[in-house]
């Protein structure tokens, strides 16, 4: 498929290898695989439609809109630094606080993109820009990030493959939900309702992540080169900002902006996949069915593709990764059309419907953590 497809993308076969299901009846409505022994390959209509999209030009590069896009990015910034500076010591200092944090954001977008190779044809290069913007800029650990992601693009919402859905806090899957003790067995019999609160904590979370990462034993790309760009970045950042401002202020400027990127980059991401089919350990699907049956889009237009970073059309982006985000609602009808045709379900809801039921799946997952204190009887008794 020649370099329409990055390391983040899709697999590069023509047509999905022959395929085998531990136990088919395990897998959501809509799936297709093969029966444990068999030795038909599933059903798989990707390259059809890849020739389509590629046929309309929906693969080419805008180069020109995501320098645009970063122009204006940094304009802002410029204009919170430049206004922080004008405020002098006052508390609404807090309100830019709470812009650089979406802007931080909207960098790790354009750093999302360019990993995928949406800006440049050449890997090289995307994975050194991607870098700078994601290390240097946003103050996360590029190698981890990709390394993550690369996961994750593979095998969406799969048991034992994609690392988004392992336990972290919050537990995504009954299994690790029943594991839970203690204070963490309590939260997490609520976790849908706590969801959104505590992504204000996972901007710090990110940060160490990376941190961990790339003083870790494991092997890291460019391990040096980031730990320089990220040290860089944030004795710059925080010189400035305790520098100008007296402590405390500056303290509760730095918490608002890390407070604001966390919830914005979870609220933007968690839509995506959270309370989409789970696909179980050791299954094998057919590629486009995976990547459509897992994911979400968000309705909500061009004010809400600029907001997500183009990860409004999940469904698209996860079957095209390098496809620009110019592109990706144009794609969305042919993509709509084709699952249309060979009946697989292609789900899109507005935001408020997406964090509906992100909450009402995780509280759903909770309950799991509540079964040690049923009666015997009782668990005897619950549908399954």
């Amino acid at each position: 498929m020649g370099d329409d497809l990055s390391v983040l993308d899709s697999p590069t076969v023509a047509d999905p290898v022959p395929t085998r299901v531990r136990n088919s009846a395990e897998l959501p409505a809509g799936f297709r695989g093969t029966t444990s022994g068999a030795t038909s390959k599933p059903i798989s209509t990707y390259t059809a439609l890849l020739s389509r999209v590629r046929d309309a030009g929906l693969l080419e590069r805008r180069t020109g809109f995501y320098i645009g896009m970063f122009v204006v990015v940094t304009l802002l910034l410029a204009a919170a630094v430049a206004g922080s500076f004008l405020l002098g010591d006052s508390w609404f200092q807090l309100l830019i606080a709470g812009g650089i944090g979406l802007l931080f954001t909207q960098y790790a977008f354009l750093a999302h993109e360019t990993a995928h190779r949406q800006v440049f044809s050449s890997g090289v290069v995307s994975d050194r820009v991607g870098r700078i913007l994601a290390s240097g800029v946003v103050g996360m650990s590029y190698a981890w990030w990709t390394s993550k992601h690369t996961k994750h693009h593979g095998n969406p919402n799969t048991i034992g493959r994609d690392t988004d859905i392992d336990y972290d806090t919050v537990s995504f899957l009954e299994q690790d939900a029943v594991k839970q003790r203690g204070l963490s067995r309590l939260f997490t019999q609520k976790q849908g309702y706590a969801f959104f609160p505590i992504l204000l904590f996972e901007g710090v979370n990110l940060h160490l992540l990376s941190y961990r990462t790339l003083f870790g034993r494991g092997k890291v790309d460019k391990r040096w080169h980031e730990i320089a760009m990220v040290t860089v970045r944030f004795t710059v950042y925080l010189g400035l900002i305790f520098w100008f401002l007296p402590v405390g202020m500056a303290f509760a400027f730095v918490g608002v902006q890390l407070a604001i990127f966390g919830l914005y980059m979870g609220s933007a991401f968690a839509p995506n996949h959270i309370g989409m089919p789970i696909i179980p350990e050791g299954s094998r699907v057919d590629f486009l069915s995976k990547q459509v049956l897992t994911s979400r889009n968000i309705t909500g237009g061009g004010f809400m593709t600029f907001a997500m970073g183009g990860l409004d059309y999940q469904v698209e982006h996860h079957l095209f990764p390098s496809m620009a985000r110019p592109h990706l609602r144009k794609a969305s009808k042919m993509v709509r059309e084709h699952c249309l045709e060979h009946g697989v379900p292609y789900t899109q809801n507005s935001l408020p419907q997406a964090f509906g039921t992100v909450i009402r799946y995780l509280n759903r997952v909770g309950l799991a953590a509540r079964r040690p204190f049923d009666c015997p009887m009782a668990a005897e008794l619950r549908p399954r």
